[in-house]
Formats: structure tokens, C-alpha cells, sequence
């Protein structure tokens, strides 16, 4: 795999060195061409070149009687280049001049003719260019010296044998160039492969389920890295989360079981008791296990209950049907049911509001549900003689708070009384329960758009605090 991705990154470079070298090479010929075939001013300005304009100037000279003049427009055209002309007989003679510099030739032979063409004879500012005048069967050649030191000309004499040499070091050169490249490339994708390969191994490991991964973040791939060092992390973090509960699962189910058994067994017990032939219970006697087996089959029941309520509102599929209530009073009735209660008619609950009428849209029966978990839980959870304070405050937000000064919470647990399956260690035989009523209480008010915070400390009591 690393050598796989490290001949790819070469190969790439290569081959991009090699198109861009030929599509460039091709571009520029065609250009050449195309200003050459088409005349057209691509390396250079739109103006006229000097070349052409030596050979467009013939239209600018007169001949009648074999007397030759400059037209008004072709000296403008002179002046306005920085130029002048001379032309010549069929001898060389100079027979007529426009602007000519002081000292120039009158009369040129065929050699001193080239020579003036080929080469800056006359000064260093100075490019002559030569055409012809033809006239019936006369033919007049002439000279246009343009004094501009942007201008120059060269010519080039080669041997064909010389341009096969030169390709011939071209392509050597050429192979040169591309065994660098390989050579760079190679540096360069050894460099940047070398990281993405730790990085691929590191996904793989992942992928696997093995979270130990940990890359020093540095380089073009340092970010990368970082994601996944906190993907890792994260990861981790999650394996741990998922072992925890499923051992806190696992000791869920096996006290449910068992929490379910005992009232079954004791529902059972006093069936066969009542069934028995050779017992014949007293009226009081059935009433008395009547009610325990009513009892117990409500614990059963709840615990049902639990179970069905907690797995809708985990996978979304529980309809909230709200409405609006007044919250104060809903919370006021909860209060006062739970003191109407035999079981609870001594214990102290004190009800506190800033205002009588807070409207709020609210499943009523999830919601009373939720609110009553939360106070049989500093119920049960204390002493007889503990304060439970109800407040219902609405400012900006709504508030409500359920206070007690009892036992409190230990912090680790703390954490957790919002998990499913947790019980805590302050469960005792008066309420073992599903373990699921604070987790249904946190979902339900989240249901409602709420936000739920416990905060406790040691024999100074537990605050629950309800926002929305």
C-alpha cells in the first residue's frame, strides 16, 4: 500500500511535468505559426511592425517619368516613425532621399547593400530595412532607417546536421528532466505519503475497534491528525460508556429479575394457599392475602410500566398529547395527593409559588409522572422526619425547584441518578423500584423542552432544578 501510493503521487508529477512541457511547446509553435501564416500581432502591439511597414512604404512613392517622389502622407508617416529612406537605382545610386542623416552613402554596392541589411552599419539606435519599388520594367530598391533603440534584428545561419545535434541533446536533456522530476517527486511524495499512510493505518485500527491511536499533530496533515486523535478519544470514551452499562445492564436485570420474582413468589404462594383443599382460611385471612397479592401485583405492574414508558421516550415514539395548564396548580394537586397517602400523610412538604397562575403546555399525565418521581425519590430515599421544600417561580424562565435537607448524594452517584438501570446506594427493601424513575423524569422534561439538574452534598440535602 505505501509504495502503491507513493508510485501514484510520482507518476502524477511526471506526467504533469511531461503535459505541461508538451502543451506549452505546442501553444508557442502554434502562436509562431499563426503570427507568421495569418500576419497577425501576437508577440508583439497592434501597430505595424517595422518590417512591414519597409514593405507597405513602397505605396507611398511616386514614379512618373522616372522621377520619384515621397507622398505628403508617406513622410508624415516618416517623421511620425523617427525614419528615413533612400533609394536606390538599379546600380545602387542613390537617386532620391527624404530625412536622410549627414554623411550617409550615395551609392552602395551589392555587398555594402547586405551588409546595411543584415547589420547596424549606420549607429547603435539606427535598423535599416530594405524593399523594392517596382515600375513598369524598372525595379528601384530602397532603404528605411528607423532610429529606435527597441528595434532589433538578428540573423541565424545553422547546418541541419547541428538542429539534429541540438535535438538530440534536447531529448537528453529532456530525459535529464525527467529523471529529476522522478527524483523530486519521489522526495516530495516519500514526504507527504509517509504521514498519510500512518494516518490510513490509524483509520484501519479504528475501524478494527482498537482506539489506541495518539499521532503527534504536525505538518501539512496536522489537522487531520488532531480529528483523529479526538475521534480516538471520543471513541474511548464511548467503549468505556457502553462496558460501564452494560455491567450496570446486566445487574439491572439480574435485580429486576429478582425484585420480580419475590412478589411473584409470594402472589403464587398465597394462591395456593387460598386453593388448598385441605386449608380453610377465614373471611379475614382471604381478605388479608388479597391484599397482598393486589399489592404485589401492582409493584409488578409499575415495574411494567417503567420498562414500556422509559423504552418509548429513548427511542422517540412516545406522542406527547399537551395542553395548556396552569403549572402551579398541577404542581399543588401532585403535592397534595402525595400527602393524602397513608403511607406518606405525616411526612413534611411545604409548597411555595411567586405567582398563582403560570400557564404552560404540558402532557399532564407524563408530566405529573415525571414530578412525582422526583419527590417519592427524597421520599424514599430519607428519613421520616426529612423537609421537602416545592418552589414555583416564573421570571424570565419557569423554575421548579424540589429541595430537601436530607441525606444527600454522594458525587459519583450523583452523576449517575439520571442513568437507566442505576440504583443508588441509598435504595432500601421500602422502594427498590425499576431503577428507571429519574431517567423517565430527566426524558420527560426534556420531552417538554426542559432542562433537569440535581446538585447535592452530604447530610446538607439534594436540590432538583427544573427549567424551561
Amino acid at each position: 500500500m505505501k509504495w502503491k501510493l507513493t508510485g501514484r503521487y510520482i507518476l502524477s508529477i511526471v506526467l504533469v511535468v511531461i503535459l505541461v512541457v508538451f502543451i506549452n511547446t505546442f501553444i508557442m509553435l502554434s502562436l509562431i505559426m499563426a503570427q507568421s501564416v495569418f500576419n497577425l500581432p501576437i508577440f508583439q502591439g497592434e501597430e505595424t511592425t517595422p518590417e512591414q511597414f519597409a514593405r507597405q512604404f513602397q505605396d507611398k512613392i511616386n514614379i512618373e517619368n522616372h522621377h520619384l517622389s515621397i507622398t505628403e502622407s508617406g513622410k508624415k508617416e516618416l517623421v511620425e516613425k523617427n525614419a528615413w529612406i533612400q533609394i536606390l537605382d538599379e546600380n545602387g545610386k542613390v537617386i532620391h532621399s527624404y530625412r536622410t542623416p549627414t554623411g550617409i552613402k550615395e551609392k552602395y554596392t551589392p555587398a555594402e547593400i547586405i551588409q546595411t541589411y543584415k547589420y547596424k552599419e549606420i549607429d547603435a539606435n539606427t535598423t535599416v530595412f530594405v524593399s523594392e519599388k517596382k515600375k513598369g520594367t524598372n525595379r528601384y530598391s530602397y532603404f528605411i532607417g528607423i532610429e529606435n533603440p527597441s528595434f532589433n534584428r538578428y540573423f541565424i545561419s545553422y547546418d541541419n546536421r547541428d538542429i539534429f545535434q541540438v535535438v538530440k541533446i534536447g531529448g537528453i536533456v529532456f530525459i535529464i528532466d525527467i529523471l529529476i522530476a522522478l527524483l523530486i517527486g519521489y522526495l516530495f511524495s516519500k514526504r507527504l505519503t509517509k504521514p498519510l499512510q500512518a494516518l490510513i493505518n490509524g483509520i484501519k485500527k479504528l475501524a478494527n475497534k482498537d482506539y489506541n491511536v495518539n499521532y503527534e499533530p504536525k505538518g501539512v496533515y496536522k489537522d487531520v491528525f488532531h480529528n483523529v486523535n479526538f475521534l480516538s478519544n471520543q471513541l474511548t470514551a464511548n467503549e468505556k460508556e457502553r462496558k460501564k452499562l452494560e455491567v450496570m445492564k446486566e445487574e439491572w436485570i439480574g435485580n429486576i429479575s429478582h425484585d420480580i420474582k419475590t412478589p411473584l413468589a409470594s402472589i403464587q404462594g398465597y394462591a395456593e394457599l387460598i386453593k388448598d383443599q385441605d386449608y380453610t382460611p377465614t373471611l379475614p385471612e382471604i381478605r388479608e392475602y388479597a391484599e397482598i397479592i393486589e399489592q404485589k401485583s401492582l409493584y409488578i405492574k409499575e415495574v411494567i410500566d417503567d420498562l414500556n414508558i422509559s423504552t418509548r421516550l429513548k427511542n422517540k415514539a412516545l406522542t406527547l398529547n399537551k395542553k395548556t395548564v396552569n403549572i402551579v396548580a398541577l404542581l399543588r394537586h401532585i403535592v397534595i395527593d402525595i400527602l393524602n397517602d397513608p403511607k406518606y400523610s405525616n411526612r413534611q412538604i411545604t409548597f411555595h409559588v411567586n405567582q398563582e397562575n403560570i400557564p404552560m403546555e404540558v402532557d399532564e399525565i407524563l408530566f405529573r409522572r415525571a414530578i412525582n418521581n422526583l419527590i417519592y425519590n427524597a421520599i424514599v430515599h430519607n428519613d421520616e422526619n426529612v423537609k421537602i421544600d416545592m418552589c414555583v417561580e416564573k421570571d424570565e424562565q419557569i423554575y421548579i425547584k424540589i429541595m430537601d435537607n436530607g441525606k444527600g448524594i454522594k458525587k459519583e452517584e450523583l452523576d449517575r441518578i439520571f442513568d437507566r438501570y442505576y440504583r443508588g446506594t441509598n435504595t432500601g427493601e421500602a422502594h427498590k423500584g425499576s431503577g428507571l424513575g429519574m431517567a423517565i423524569s430527566k426524558d420527560i422534561i426534556e420531552e417538554h423542552n426542559g432542562e433537569l439538574v440535581a446538585s447535592s452534598e452530604i447530610d446538607h440535602g439534594t436540590e432538583i432544578e427544573i427549567k424551561f
